[in-house]
């Protein structure tokens, strides 16, 4: 292992620190969850294409069998997080702020948690080539569990389009509040660290950073140690500070390259994966386990007892909550994730997915519901604005309906971290309005696109109807002239027969 205290750290602009309260769960080691009487396991839960079932109602199947086939090139398998009986494929609320129905496989466990081989377990995974190790990772239905949810298979094969160099390992968990990733960096270094290992041979870099922020030294220490017969693996303490986990400031800190607009960071050589994705994997290839659970932080001062818990996908998240001894009193706020870029959630009977790394009951007190007040042009949003960009100036083109002037101050460079309106003293919730006009944009978006797509099918149409047209007048008039020079040579074989 590198030495870390020799690294050099790139400044970056913005941030803020806001109060973390890690300390309502850090020293919670990780507790299995029992088993919740229902499972409702959504066909969705990373970025891309829906699952397709593969089960119907009445259909009996073992722990890790394959639930739900992918779809295309970005999207993720779903696998059952234990034995027991499908009682249906249908609508059931979201865990997602709208609580929308979203098609969902529902499952009753049968107590005997009994596994099926799906995924076949690897001796020796270094000895794979980097395409069968992505292949594998694809098949075991893992994705981004820092709450992305970008299929990770797609990642690891993004070698083949771009000079990749280095690897970055978030540990960084910004967030208040969260301990998840803290506790399995201390609980499972060295699992942590093959997964990493293995997910740096499958996209051929030839250096390792692991990034954690200094607010976790336990975690720092342990990496360190697991990491320390590997001297390309350089375990990184960042300074406390949010948004230090954001993707790209990541990496800007790290490396001094800014990520181009719009770009990934592959277009500078750098791959980023998290903590808990990195365990996945390492599970996946040496234990043929496909992603079925996941670790989340349960915290918030209305919960009893914060814990971390490794929980199965599609435990309602009302499970967690009694697990933790129930709520103190009822929560101003109900937030799946992190305070600063959670969702907030209309109920507790959503699941917990893939990309679900906290569920936070918030009280008044931890919820600052300030009354909004005007605009004082104070520029605290500018200057905690880890993007450069000018909040202030963006929402009012917001207000005023000009979504396409907040895109031209940078609306789609906003990476929702919401530092912002954390500053603001005037409590003008800023991200919300972004949120707002980034989910118009996408609705405009999607509504363009099936206008031209249904232009182009009509046009497509017309063109095969003209097509049907001119090819059934040439048969016509091939037809006529066909008669016509039967028609002559009749005349001319009549004509010769009268002269003789």
């Amino acid at each position: 292992m590198a030495a870390a205290d020799r690294f050099k750290l790139f400044r970056i602009r913005g941030g803020v620190h806001p109060q973390d309260r890690k300390q309502l769960s850090a020293e919670q080691a990780i507790e299995p969850l029992p088993l919740p009487p229902l499972l409702h396991i959504p066909l969705q839960q990373h970025i891309g294409a829906p699952a397709e079932p593969l089960v119907r109602r009445g259909d009996l199947v073992k722990k890790g069998a394959l639930l739900a086939a992918s779809q295309g090139a970005i999207s993720a398998p779903v696998h059952a997080p234990t034995s027991g009986r499908i009682m249906g494929v249908g609508g059931y609320p979201a865990h997602h702020a709208s609580g929308l129905s979203v098609r969902t496989i529902t499952l009753k466990p049968d107590g005997q948690d009994e596994w099926i081989d799906t995924l076949d377990p690897v001796v020796e995974p270094f000895n794979l080539p980097p395409d069968e190790i992505a292949r594998r990772v694809a098949e075991a239905g893992i994705v981004g569990m820092g709450g992305a949810t970008f299929p990770s298979a797609v990642k690891l094969n993004l070698r083949n389009r771009y000079r990749l160099h280095t690897l970055v390992i978030n540990g960084a968990e910004c967030e208040p509040y969260l301990t998840c990733d803290d506790r399995l960096m201390r609980e499972q270094p060295e699992q942590v660290l093959d997964g990493v290992l293995l997910m740096a041979r499958a996209l051929g870099v030839e250096r390792i950073l692991l990034a954690i922020e200094n607010n976790k030294p336990a975690a720092q220490a342990a990496m360190g140690e697991a990491a320390q017969a590997h001297a390309w693996v350089t375990v990184v303490g960042l300074p406390t500070r949010y948004p230090m986990g954001s993707e790209k400031h990541l990496v800007q800190t790290l490396t001094g390259q800014e990520t181009p607009a719009r770009g990934l960071t592959a277009d500078i050589g750098v791959v980023v994966h998290n903590v808990a994705t990195a365990l996945a994997v390492h599970e996946a290839l040496r234990h043929g386990r496909p992603l079925i659970s996941r670790v989340m932080t349960v915290s918030g001062g209305a919960i009893r007892t914060p814990r971390n818990l490794r929980v199965p996908l599609g435990t309602p998240l009302s499970y967690l909550v009694d697990y933790c001894g129930g709520f103190v009193r009822e929560p101003s706020r109900l937030v799946s994730g992190g305070p600063m870029m959670g969702q907030p959630l209309p109920s507790t009977r959503v699941p917990a997915v893939k990309g679900s790394n906290g569920l936070l009951a918030l009280t008044d007190e931890e919820v600052r519901a300030d009354r909004e007040m005007p605009c004082i042009r104070c520029a605290s949003c500018v200057q905690a604005c880890p993007c450069g960009l000018v909040p202030l100036e963006m929402a009012a083109h917001i207000r005023a309906g000009s979504l396409d002037g907040s895109v031209k101050l940078g609306l789609l460079d906003c990476i929702g971290c919401g530092s912002c309106a954390y500053v603001c003293p005037s409590h003008i919730p800023l991200s919300h309005y972004f949120n707002y006009a980034k989910g118009e944009l996408a609705a405009r978006q999607r509504a363009q696109h099936k206008q031209n797509e249904t232009k182009r099918l009509a046009e497509a149409r017309s063109l095969r109807l003209e097509a049907a047209k001119k090819a059934k007048r040439a048969a016509m008039l091939k037809r006529k002239q066909e008669q016509q020079a039967k028609q002559a040579k009749s005349a001319e074989a009549a004509l010769s027969e009268t002269s003789q």
